[in-house]
């Protein structure tokens, strides 16, 4: 005889499973001088103290992990998506047997664009258990530096989720105020496929059949006003050709 859902419930023993603890890691793209920069916290406790590593930390039992992300961002590097112009989505869950060495953890990676004027980076405040918080290249991490965990996984996966859908849409638009110039969504794609080899008049041609003009202009400190565009439709036909490795500055 069949027992009902109410006492299998009751009877129902959760620790004859093995524990998995739920955690957020958090990549912070932005790009400010042409180079794009991910937001890294300095550990201050063990495991991997002293590292490098992206903001991140355990989910809570009355959170999500959206919730839980935006939580612990705050916490670590004292900044609040909602007073930003951002972008986040979920990137990748992350769940190796070997990738904390306290306990097994899976993480839930999120992916977080952050629109800037192109000259400078918002402030990072390390809090909870970061010793510092501040931005870095994020080419030159992923070319020279280790990072705690498998976070170097977690930002390389990241670079390739946006280099490759910036191919076909305007989503390299994200990184950028609402209202912007060509050079400077140039500078974006140049920023994230580590390049300066994006030839200006091709791009502009690539580009303005997806952007609406306001008619207005910037002024430069360098050569005439520029246009200011808006983004009229999120897809490009055809697509941009990412420039072949080794074609890189």
């Amino acid at each position: 005889m069949s027992i009902g859902e109410n006492r299998f419930l009751e009877e129902y023993e959760p620790g004859g499973y093995p524990s998995v603890a739920l955690a957020v890691d958090l990549v912070v793209f932005a790009v400010v001088r042409s180079t794009l920069h991910v937001a890294l916290v300095r550990r201050g406790e063990h495991p991997f103290k002293g590292d490098l590593a992206l903001p991140g930390g355990f989910v809570g039992t009355e959170e999500d992990a959206l919730g839980a992300a935006w939580r612990e961002l705050e916490e670590e590097t004292g900044l609040d998506l909602g007073a930003h112009r951002a972008h986040v989505e979920q990137l990748a869950t992350f769940s190796s047997p070997q990738r904390d060495p306290r306990m097994r953890v899976v993480s839930v990676a999120h992916l977080a664009l952050l629109a800037t004027d192109g000259r400078t980076l918002p402030a990072l405040d390390p809090g909870s258990d970061a010793a510092a918080a501040s931005w870095h290249p994020v080419h030159e991490v992923l070319a020279t530096g280790a990072l705690a965990f498998d976070h170097r996984d977690i930002l390389a996966a990241a670079l390739e989720r946006l280099a490759g859908r910036i191919e076909y849409t305007l989503t390299a638009a994200k990184l950028l105020p609402e209202e912007f110039a060509l050079y400077q969504l140039r500078h974006v794609y140049e920023a994230v496929w580590n390049t300066d080899r994006l030839d200006a008049g091709n791009f502009t041609r690539k580009m303005t059949g997806a952007l609406t003009d306001t008619g207005r202009k910037v002024a430069r400190s360098k050569g005439a006003p520029a246009s200011v565009f808006t983004v009229r439709d999120e897809y490009l036909s055809p697509p941009m050709t990412r420039p072949s490795a080794g074609a890189g500055r």
